[in-house]
């Protein structure tokens, strides 16, 4: 191994409690080389992130480190005033947050944010700040770093707002870069350039990263070791690619396979939703003294049916207009014309994050009655019957009903939300993004829990998701979207064999290893995206695809069924030939 430079020993960490003191990282011993990305992995609660607050020296007042030592070049950092603390916190070590929008502050302007540790730990004016602060916003693949150092985290992307958290964390070239989930909330195709960044930053300036994570592929992809841990304790260690190919460890093999059984295809054919020629808009805010209603064009000509007891997926990139579309679906954007037509079904739709929609002054058992009100059932012990069975067939006990949604996990959350959508007994569920807010084991449970309810109540659900591998075990079919079209619609199967259109092949490579790349015929996700073309004037994907003729500037192709007889595999392009074999990662 390399030299040492972080060593942490016998690391105990508790939290005072009635009964005395609950240990949440027990004895743990991990050392970081220099110019090694070392991965801790594990589920909510594991103590992974714990530990690194240690390093930063972030813990709570409440947490209690009752034994054990960190050191950084071989400086103790346990101890340490908060004075001595500030000198190395942002200088010889800084911290990568997972949700950048809570860590930014929102009334700072972006430039004042980044360039704070450069004021704290160095004695530049304030201009040389200023372009310093712009060189690292373009390092880390940002365009217009002079007019971004003055706009606020609200204005930007989100995949903007990471790569600032990143800018931030390599202005003043730390030794050591902890990285806790950075790629959580991003989708498939920002994920592969956020990781594709830390991997330039790591070989350009050969900082250490600790890369703290419950996604597997990610940990794979990115570190050369990984620590797993399990209530606390190191289960196990290795390399990476070793301990995730070959675990030894039982959690270790549980963590590896947690991921559900392929779904059998659907053979019902009676039809649940037709989507014809849809067009979906939003409108937009009036100029001042204009009487015009502006709207903006979300969706374009989408056409789909969707069959009973069949999980259709909606694949693509944040903005493509998926989320638009269960809107839409569920009555909650009104502004489209086409045919949208449901067999007389009120659709329930499931959201990506449990805590916003769930009432948080309202007890579980309230908030499941309440569909129950709205259905006419008027006899309260009816009702609260209903909503203990509901709970017992999500897996939680009937006395959840008495708790509150902030004294619950985010599985426990997610499985409320789930249970929320049935309460009226709804055959057509929109579930929009279920589990990316979940670590990988409770991913596993509520996807189980999904096809497990999907069996027995023989539901239909659309399944929105940006994550690859959970829409090939969970879908019979797949839409990929792009700028409010379908450019690509086919079998589970069939489009994983054979992704045609450029789009969903650079989807795919976003979760291609390094190793498989090089035996792929792959299109590259590029680290500074170009201008999309967004409009009627040709095809919207123009502006990144590698393919692209002069007929595709100036004509939208049409959906080209280019399967087989009973499986249709539609396809907006007019370049790519069918039979191009293309393995897409598993």
């Amino acid at each position: 191994m390399d030299k040492e430079l972080l060593k942490i020993e016998n690391l105990t960490i508790g939290f005072p409690t009635k009964s005395g003191i609950h240990t949440v990282v027990d004895h743990v011993n991990l050392e970081v080389g220099k110019g090694e990305i070392v991965g801790i992995v594990g589920e909510s609660g594991s103590g992974k992130s714990m530990t690194s607050l240690a390093v930063m020296g972030l813990l709570s007042e409440e947490a209690q480190v009752s034994e054990g030592s960190i050191q950084l070049n071989g400086q103790e950092l346990l101890g340490m005033s908060r004075e001595e603390r500030r000198k190395i916190q942002g200088k010889n070590m800084s911290m990568i947050f997972q949700e950048p929008m809570t860590s930014l502050n929102p009334v700072m302007k972006i430039g004042t944010q980044v360039g704070e540790s450069l004021k704290l730990h160095t004695d530049l004016d304030k201009e040389a700040i200023r372009g310093r602060v712009i060189e690292a916003l373009a390092s880390v693949g940002l365009r217009n770093p002079e007019l971004l150092v003055d706009q606020y985290p609200h204005e930007i992307s989100g995949g903007m707002r990471q790569r600032v958290m990143i800018a931030m964390a390599i202005i003043n070239h730390p030794d050591l870069i902890i990285a806790d989930e950075p790629t959580t909330a991003l989708d498939v195709t920002v994920q592969a350039q956020i990781l594709n960044l830390l991997k330039k930053i790591h070989r350009d300036t050969g900082s250490s990263i600790l890369f703290i994570s419950h996604d597997l592929n990610v940990i794979k992809e990115v570190c050369q070791k990984v620590v797993v841990m399990y209530k606390g304790v190191i289960v196990e260690r290795g390399d990476a690619k070793e301990v995730l190919k070959h675990p030894k460890h039982e959690y270790t093999r549980k963590l590896v396979a947690s991921m559900p059984d392929q779904v059998r295809k659907s053979q019902n054919t009676k039809k649940l939703l037709e989507v014809q020629d849809l067009n979906v808009y939003y409108k937009e805010n009036k100029k001042l003294f204009s009487s015009k209603d502006k709207r903006k064009h979300i969706i374009h000509g989408m056409s789909f049916d969707l069959y009973e007891g069949e999980i259709l997926g909606v694949v693509g990139e944040s903005g493509c207009g998926k989320s638009t579309l269960a809107k839409t679906i569920v009555g909650l954007n009104r502004e489209y014309d086409g045919k949208l037509e449901m067999d007389h079904l009120k659709p329930q739709m499931v959201f990506q994050d449990p805590f916003s929609s769930l009432n948080p002054a309202r007890k579980i058992g309230w908030i499941l009655e309440e569909p129950l009100k709205l259905k006419g059932i008027k006899d309260k012990k009816q009702r609260k019957e209903l909503v203990n069975q509901m709970l017992t067939e999500i897996g939680l006990d009937p006395s959840f009903a008495n708790r509150y949604a902030r004294e619950l996990s985010g599985g426990q959350r997610q499985r409320i939300s789930i249970g929320l959508s049935l309460m009226r007994g709804e055959k057509l569920i929109i579930a929009d993004e279920p589990v990316s807010a979940l670590d990988v084991t409770v991913q596993s449970q509520i996807l189980r829990l999904l096809l497990k309810l999907h069996d027995e109540k023989n539901l239909t659900y659309m399944f929105i998701s940006h994550d690859l591998n959970v829409v090939h075990h969970m879908c019979h079919r797949v839409i990929v979207m792009y700028l409010g079209r379908i450019v690509e619609m086919a079998d589970v199967d069939e489009l994983y064999d054979h992704p045609c259109h450029p789009y969903t092949r650079m989807l795919f490579d976003s979760i291609l290893t390094d190793e498989e790349k090089e035996t792929t015929d792959s299109i590259t996700v590029n680290e500074i995206l170009p201008e999309t073309v967004d409009g009627d004037g040709g095809c919207p994907f123009y502006g990144r695809c590698r393919y692209a003729g002069e007929n595709c500037l100036s004509e939208v192709p049409t959906l080209t069924d280019i399967g087989t007889p009973g499986h249709p595999h539609l396809v907006r392009c007019e370049r790519i030939a069918y039979g191009e074999k293309y393995t897409a990662a598993d």
